[in-house]
């Protein structure tokens, strides 16, 4: 496998340390294959690199014939072997990636170097310079909500078994690098061998589609690697950055005081309670997803209860404990005479006792390791963090305070931010769906024969009628379709579920296709039919438990979310519901439909326009009645989804739009990426925290505006023109949707089983019915990645030809407007990426020759005049030019990466041709599985 430079193996380069990395995991998986696979093999390996990589570096024409022969001249074994070999390379090269990161951020404390810009400390020393004081950041945290919210949604190639040999290496890694002996070291990378020897021999993909069940035990598997341990170093931390920055003055308070910040950062998941298009989740599966993610919470506070007991072994004999630690330890069902004079022991058996109850209550099975005695299970989580204050306060009192730090102080924070139900599963279901519903509710109450022919006025009253009618619509006795008994199901469930789990479990409900005002009052009303909205629209008392949250997702729906929210809000008797409810106003903006939708600018540039228009809406609302907006961002992995690095995109966001509330989708392989090493965990969440400060409190203090009208106006012509070239390309073009489905494996994504959510809404080839995932995962893997790109250029050509001088404008834009600026990193990123030269080779799957010009000339047209257009606004003629780390981390990288791309396209003829057997397909999907593992953000 590969082999460096001598550049890259100077001590001086910065970078040379990953790259000895890749080069002695690369060593270890060539060894590998040269002894399990032949030397025949690996030679086959090289010449195939070899070939990739001069076609390349030159797109030499005799490259490219001889790269042909060679992968046609493949037997269907030989190819799955040569997709594999690269397949692992760009996992270890992740796996050094994310090392490197780690290891360079440790040399640059150790120097003492100035933090990262995206660090907590960065943000807080940036505040201090601005003038914000300790009170102002207190008041931050008081009201603050950052949330970072998991997803099923299909895009994670890898399995479980690969991820936790991944873990594995990279503490391997770590161990490596922290031992300079000769024999520690090779006894080191004899266990990294055996590693990759796991990996080699792991089966990369999954034979049966994942279930929802399935989707919900990954996602539960963070906890233990990454969030139960690095939430509270992310709180231990912060405090003692506000603390050393931020003195209070009171020097007495500070160690007390760790632990004081709210619980503002926490977890939501979709995982369970989103319905929207897979039916496969149903109340069964939302009550599996609470009992699951429970048992995670209390299992892990069973152990490190039982862990710290084990620790705190003092005896009464030799050191004094307080009356409320005696009182505790004299409830234990601990009776033994050898903990007799050991009260910390005695009261850490009882509350293991307590959980003990707790697991079997609300998740329904027993503890693994049995508890002594009986006893009541806590009441709610608070019980649990006051028994677990009661023996922190007595070891401070008592001398012993050490004894607090490593375990006890990390397991109230983590209990804290987790509760006993670990995270907010959020709801989430078509509007159309609730209108079905409602069409046969309705209609079995003989109050409206087709409720659905009513028009948009008809339907408000109507609906405003039930909201003020104490009785439900439920007949007690009528039998309803499966479908509606299916949906009432989850409002049943839900409200048994803030009463087993506590008011945080669910809170949130979205609407997708959120288009009219009756869409968020039919979900009122479905709440009343549950006892989640209690009184009469019209009384005192009235108040409903789940935040009516509206998605707004395609160009059209963002144009009419402020009115949406206007009329809603005009209603009699809405405002004070929701004042009663909480004074929450939840609106989620989607990315990826949008996109699809609109191209890239336009749909970032209508969230843009509907984030300002709805914050100005809502400043008014919170005068008039204490409600205040937050903003929930579907974002994706894939840029043209809203992905790339989350510090500038929420620093990009309109003046006064965050106000220390955020919410946003962690979705697909971005989720493993982010917190799947808990060290790069710990920075992705201090990036949020990080962002979110500056974000809310820089603006009142350095007093920035919404950019000037120019800026505006540039934008939304450079939108217009974006938008129409576009369209022109992908709806308007008859030709294109034959090209798509041939030009990129959407066919063969469709068939892997990464997911329990089918990949169209609807059983059609139409672009506007195929889920927004599918597409951008599609355009990811033939390297176009046209979501994140595609109508820029013109839109940039359009506006310089009405404006001959407009490019001075638009360099302005870029260097004092974050949202320009940052749309702009986000293409370059993107064009680093993409590679025309290998989508002219998946072009050649077109088999009509008209259909593949047409389409492909466009597509290279609007490449070159984007490139063009984005060099004349930012002066930088390469790609990444501000971002040499990664640039050079893809230039090493794609050499391996566009191999997998030419036996893609390989055996994707041989099976669109009739080679339809299990291996060849399994060699398809495998090449996806190692073009997303390289390619990193592709979902």
């Amino acid at each position: 496998m590969p082999t460096r430079t001598s550049a890259a193996r100077n001590a001086s380069d910065p970078d040379a340390a990953l790259f000895d990395d890749i080069r002695l995991l690369g060593r270890l998986l060539g060894d590998l294959i040269r002894e399990q696979e032949g030397q025949a093999m690996f030679d086959i390996v090289e010449t195939v690199r070899q070939l990739s990589v001069k076609f390349h570096r030159d797109g030499d024409a005799k490259d490219r014939r001889a790269l042909d022969k060679l992968l046609s001249s493949l037997t269907r074994d030989q190819a799955v072997s040569v997709i594999r070999a690269f397949s692992y390379f760009s996992i270890l090269a992740n796996i050094a990636e994310d090392h490197h990161v780690l290891r360079r951020a440790e040399q640059e404390a150790e120097r003492h170097a100035p933090p990262q810009r995206d660090s907590v400390r960065a943000a807080l020393e940036t505040l201090k310079d601005s003038g914000v004081e300790r009170q102002q950041l207190m008041q931050f945290f008081d009201q603050a909500l950052i949330s970072p919210v998991l997803t099923a949604h299909p895009t994670e190639v890898q399995r479980k078994s690969v991820l936790d040999a991944e873990r594995a290496l990279a503490e391997l890694l770590v161990a490596h690098d922290a031992t300079r002996l000769p024999q520690k070291r090779a006894d080191i990378e004899d266990a990294m061998r055996a590693r990759v020897v796991q990996l080699w021999q792991t089966r990369l993909l999954r034979y049966v589609k994942l279930r929802v069940s399935d989707e919900i035990k990954n996602a539960l598997s963070f906890y233990s690697t990454t969030f139960f341990r690095q939430f509270p170093r992310l709180y231990r931390d912060l405090q003692r950055d506000i603390d050393a920055l931020f003195p209070s003055g009171k020097k007495d308070t500070v160690d007390a005081a760790r632990t004081d910040l709210p619980a503002f950062f926490r977890m939501g998941h979709w995982i369970g309670g989103d319905r929207d298009g897979n039916p496969f989740v149903t109340a069964d599966t939302l009550s599996y997803a609470l009992r699951m993610q429970s048992r995670t919470a209390i299992e892990f506070y069973m152990a490190e209860v039982h862990a710290i007991g084990g620790e705190l072994s003092i005896s009464a004999l030799l050191a004094s404990a307080s009356p409320e630690l005696i009182a505790l330890a004299e409830h234990s069902p601990d009776l033994s005479e050898h903990r007799s004079d050991e009260p910390y022991r005695r009261a850490l058996i009882g509350m293991y006792a307590r959980l003990a109850g707790n697991l079997r209550k609300l998740a329904g099975v027993q503890a693994t390791l049995p508890e002594v005695g009986s006893a009541e299970p806590y009441a709610n989580a608070d019980e649990f963090i006051g028994d677990l204050r009661t023996i922190r306060d007595s070891l401070r009192q008592h001398h012993a305070e050490p004894l607090a730090r490593a375990r006890l102080d990390p397991l109230i924070r983590a209990a804290g931010v987790f509760g006993f139900r670990l995270a907010t599963i959020d709801l989430r279901q078509s509007s159309d769906q609730h209108e079905a519903v409602l069409r046969e509710l309705l209609a079995a109450a003989d109050l409206c024969p087709d409720y659905s022919h009513l028009d948009e006025a008809a339907k408000q009253a109507l609906l405003i009628r039930c909201l003020n009618d104490p009785r439900p619509l439920r007949l007690p006795h009528q039998v309803y379709s499966e479908w509606t008994r299916s949906e009432l199901a989850v409002f049943d469930r839900a409200y048994s579920a803030r009463r087993d789990f506590g008011p945080r479990a669910i809170r949130q409900y979205i609407i997708s296709h959120s288009e009219t005002v009756s869409d968020l009052l039919e979900l009122l009303v479905l709440q009343k039919e549950a006892g989640l909205f209690h009184g009469t629209l019209n009384s005192a008392e009235s108040h409903a438990e789940l935040l009516v949250v509206p998605l707004f997702e395609t160009i059209e729906d963002l144009r009419n979310a402020p009115a949406i929210m206007r009329d809603f809000y005009a209603l009699p008797g809405i405002a004070a519901l929701v004042r009663r409810s909480g004074g929450e106003q939840e609106i989620m903006l989607g990315y990826s439909d949008s996109n699809k939708d609109g191209g890239f600018f336009t749909s970032n540039w209508e969230l843009y326009c509907a984030e300002v228009a709805l914050a100005e809406q809502f400043e008014q609302l919170k005068t008039e009645h204490c409600i205040t907006l937050r903003l929930f961002h579907g974002r994706g992995g894939t840029v043209g989804r809203g992905g790339g690095p989350s510090f500038d995109a929420i620093l990009a966001q309109p003046p006064g739009t965050v106000n220390g509330q955020i919410r946003l989708t962690e979705q697909g392989e971005v989720i493993t990426s982010k917190y799947g090493n808990p060290d790069i965990g710990l920075r992705n969440l201090e990036t949020l925290v990080a962002a979110t400060l500056q974000a809310t409190l820089l603006p009142q203090t350095k007093a920035v505006s919404a950019p000037p009208q120019k800026f505006l106006d540039a934008a939304r012509a450079l939108s217009q023109a974006s938008m129409a070239a576009y369209r022109k390309l992908v709806y308007d073009t008859e030709e294109f949707t034959d090209y798509f489905y041939a030009a990129t494996p959407i066919s063969e994504i469709a068939e892997l089983n990464i997911g329990s959510r089918p990949s169209s809404r609807k059983a059609t080839r139409a672009i506007a019915d195929l889920r927004a995932i599918p597409w951008g995962f599609s355009w990811g893997q033939c390297r176009v990645a046209l979501p994140g790109w595609y109508g820029f250029g013109s839109g940039v050509q359009a506006f310089l030809d009405a404006q001959p001088d407009g490019h001075k404008l638009l360099q302005r834009m870029a260097k004092q407007w974050p949202f320009f600026a940052t749309l702009l990193s986000n293409i370059d990123m993107v064009l680093a990426k993409a590679d025309m030269r290998v989508a002219q080779r998946y072009a050649e799957l077109v088999p009509d020759a008209k259909t593949r010009q047409k389409v492909l000339k466009a597509l290279q047209r609007e490449w070159q005049l984007t490139t063009e257009m984005l060099t004349a606004i930012t002066g930088n003629a390469e790609r990444l030019s501000d971002n040499p780390t990664l640039r050079r981390s893809i230039h090493a990288r794609f050499p391996y990466i566009d191999p997998l791309n030419h036996l893609q396209i390989e055996l994707i003829y041989r099976f669109r041709e009739g080679q339809t057997d299990e291996r060849t397909k399994r060699g398809i999907h495998l090449s996806i599985n190692g073009i997303a593992a390289g390619l990193r953000n592709t979902g």
